[in-house]
């Protein structure tokens, strides 16, 4: 029964995120870096107003990690943080730019390839293992890449922009393991908003908003129910559920994006486009399989 509380958690988490087509479709007039603007804007002042409502002491653990760490740890920290910040930043504004203005299946693709390229990366700069079938599925992804660039170069280039960033974004985590996800996630983005709060006129020239309440509606709802919430039932659910758990629950949103564009918003597909992703679904599947390793016993002599 408490376990089914952490799948609860990870699963509403995930299915949330598949429906952020709807808040950012209803976007769609407004700039993608205004929309990321107030995003951002919104997501800070509520994460700042929950930790330091509810998570001081995560927030006093990671102020003496970091204070007693040694000179060589705490630049890492600092530079891996800005690094966070800009990553996120990046993924955040790509992401609402190809749905708004591209399509959805460009992002759901980014998403279904972005576990399997962390995975990639993970071998690469943290001498992660990798079995047999995992390098069968990345394989299988690099030719549904293939696919998908010789039918459309500009949709293969976001998609990977989008799962590449997500990806160093999650290595980055993986690396600063020892801190509060929330505390790092909330010092990340306001490094985001530090990096865009210089330019507000710039995003602000060619669409002044005013007093758009509805614009600023949708943004509360993006960034409380779309952001924060599944951010804190996914963390929710890590205190129980293993990662790898984790990483094939995360297959719902990009399913649910891919219903979505068909069945609701009403895109089309070509058969190269659809050949491309039955092939990443594949890899998928190939990905996440385990095998179990038969044991051999060695004969016994008697003598």
């Amino acid at each position: 029964m408490k376990l089914n509380k952490y799948y609860g958690a990870a699963i509403g988490a995930f299915v949330i995120w598949g429906f952020i087509p709807f808040p950012l479709k209803a976007l769609t007039a407004y700039p993608s870096e205004q929309i990321l603007y107030f995003r951002i804007l919104f997501s800070v002042v509520l994460l700042l107003t929950i930790m330091l409502l509810f998570r001081r002491r995560s927030i006093r653990q990671t102020f003496n990690t970091f204070k007693t760490a040694a000179p060589a740890e705490k630049r890492k920290f600092l530079i891996l943080t800005v690094l966070g910040g800009i990553l996120l930043t990046i993924n955040w504004f790509v992401f609402i730019y190809v749905v708004n203005h591209i399509d959805i299946q460009t992002g759901s693709f980014s998403y279904l390839l972005c576990p399997i390229l962390t995975a990639l990366l993970g071998y690469l700069l943290l001498s992660e293992k990798l079995k047999k079938n995992q390098w069968a599925a990345i394989f299988i992804s690099l030719l549904s890449c293939l696919m998908l660039g010789s039918g459309s170069f500009i949709n293969l280039f976001y998609s990977l922009l989008i799962a590449a960033s997500y990806a160093f974004y999650l290595i980055t985590q993986r690396v600063m393991k020892a801190y509060d996800k929330m505390v790092l996630l909330t010092l990340q983005l306001v490094v985001s908003f530090s990096l865009l709060g210089p330019f507000y006129s710039y995003f602000n020239a060619g669409h002044n908003l005013g007093t758009d309440y509805y614009f600023f509606g949708v943004i509360a709802v993006l960034s409380l129910v779309f952001t924060i919430i599944p951010l804190f039932l996914n963390l929710y659910a890590l205190n129980e559920l293993k990662s790898g758990t984790i990483g094939i629950l995360l297959y719902i949103n990009p399913i649910i994006n891919f219903v979505m564009a068909f069945l609701y918003f009403r895109e089309q597909s070509s058969l190269h486009k659809g050949l491309a992703y039955a092939l990443i679904f594949l890899s998928v599947i190939l990905y996440n399989l385990k095998f179990k390793k038969k044991k051999l016993k060695r004969a016994q002599h008697i003598t």
